[in-house]
């Protein structure tokens, strides 16, 4: 099958890749990160539409726009492992560089690999396949349903491992239609071998994007793990036991169900979309040592710890070019935008979703850092009031935090979490911010690495080889 059908567009792994590789193909050109004005018209008058149709409209088109990129269950026996290795490195340009990440998808090292003008490649992609008959609160059914297409799967790929992921919670549009494949290479691709000696520098930095997350998984098999839930909102006894606003969303959508159904946890696992599967670091020790190449680990405690450090690396950037260094962008989930972050002269802080924590994580910023003048937020939507689900008002009271400006950009609070026009308008609206600034030359690593050392749930390691 063609890598592009297997793949999810709408995950993590593969915008954060988009975006990078985009941004680097540009070579900072002035125009490289521009959107033709016919398409942005386009966009703009197809985002109008998508928030004037009534509620159960919009989430009828999220869930049928995702259930499209899904392949069928049988399908998954002609995926192959190496194919989608080879796609992903075609992405990148065809030119060296002294630094490359390579492991967990993390929006804030998307813009830390930019300043670098930096490659990534990822561990984990999301292959979404579909399936009917199971009800979104029932992992078990899921799991019971779509075990031998996960065996299938593996049999034809030894090179992954399966991380079967169900969450009833925040992805409950997604998951009536389809089953959530999350795929990790314990093994580093050829591909992945070739890309990286012709792109990286004799006497270059490789690095390991290390997110320690773990989760409560069921063993299935040899390469086969079920995740009940994700990083969010809800806690893990809340997806486990359920609770009173668990009970809450389920009645909020006629649900029979008065709680979340999965298996018994037997143990756990590298988190299924964020963490770092340690059996890859074999072969990047081997591979490292053959070229002469120095090894780190970019270990961080959760997807966030890294936003904190890469927002103040950008802000002391900012001013050390002689530019205004008080405009702070706010960004969620897959809304990543490294180019027009720059451009626009702003300092980036990417949140993991649009949930309680992320809120809690960019107020903890926020306190301890000296106030913005602006302050400018994208709001990633879902569809649904999730468990843990942060209100646009309480998002509001952070961009009130700005002394100057503060305002939702591409967002439109009143249909928040509906608001799937943004991502269309958030790339557009940001575009259009005042104050354009000249690219700048990239940022040498050491003056990066100096910049993530010390940080709170952050450790860079030099890997013995």
């Amino acid at each position: 099958m063609k890598p592009q059908r297997v793949v999810a567009g709408f995950d993590s792994a593969t915008a954060m890749l988009n975006a990078l590789s985009s941004y680097n193909a540009a070579e900072n050109s002035p125009t490289g990160g521009e959107t033709p004005k016919a398409t942005a018209r386009a966009l703009a008058v197809a985002a109008g539409i998508v928030n004037r149709i009534p509620r159960p409209a919009k989430e009828r088109l999220y869930a049928v726009s995702g259930w499209y990129e899904a392949i069928q269950a049988h399908s998954v026996r002609d995926v192959r492992s190496d194919e989608l290795a080879e796609w992903i490195v075609r992405h990148h340009p065809r030119k060296q560089a002294d630094v490359a990440f390579v492991g967990s998808a993390n929006g804030a090292l998307t813009h830390l690999a930019a300043a670098l003008e930096a490659p990534w490649i990822p561990q984990t992609l999301l292959i979404p396949v579909r399936r009917h008959g199971v009800p979104p609160e029932d992992g078990e059914k899921d799991l019971l349903k779509m075990r031998s297409t996960g065996q299938d799967l593996l049999r034809a790929n030894p090179d992954w491992r399966l991380h079967h992921m169900h969450d009833p919670n925040q992805d409950r549009l997604m998951v009536a239609g389809m089953c959530y494949f999350r795929v990790k290479w314990l093994r580093l691709p050829e591909a992945y071998r070739a890309y990286l000696r012709r792109t990286l520098e004799p006497g270059g930095t490789l690095v390991v994007s290390d997110c320690a997350m773990r989760w409560p998984t069921t063993r299935v098999e040899d390469r086969y793990v079920f995740q009940h839930g994700g990083f969010g909102g809800a806690t893990l006894d809340e997806l486990r036991y359920g609770s009173e606003r668990v009970r809450d969303y389920l009645r909020a959508y006629d649900s029979d169900y008065t709680s979340f159904v999965a298996p018994e946890p037997d143990g756990d696992s590298p988190e299924a979309e964020w963490g770092f599967a340690e059996e890859l670091m074999d072969d990047l020790r081997e591979l490292a040592e053959q070229q002469g190449w120095t090894l780190l680990r970019l270990r961080h405690d959760e997807p966030e710890s890294l936003s904190p450090p890469v927002a103040d690396m950008y802000r002391g950037w900012h001013r050390r070019r002689g530019l205004p260094s008080d405009r702070l962008l706010v960004e969620s989930f897959m809304l990543v935008e490294p180019y027009w972050a720059l451009r626009s002269g702003s300092v980036p802080f990417w949140t993991v979703f649009n949930k309680e924590p992320s809120l809690r994580a960019l107020e903890e910023y926020l306190d301890r850092s000296p106030a913005y003048e602006e302050i400018r937020m994208g709001l990633f939507s879902h569809g649904v009031e999730s468990v843990g689900l942060a209100r646009a008002d309480q998002w509001q009271a952070v961009l009130d935090r700005a002394t100057k400006v503060g305002t939702f950009l591409g967002t439109d609070p009143s249909a928040f979490p509906r608001d799937f026009a943004v991502l269309f308008r958030f790339r557009e609206e940001l575009a259009k911010v005042r104050g354009r600034q000249p690219m700048p030359v990239r940022m040498p690593w050491a003056e990066a690495a100096e910049a993530m050392t010390g940080a709170p749930g952050v450790e860079l390691i030099e890997e013995r080889i």
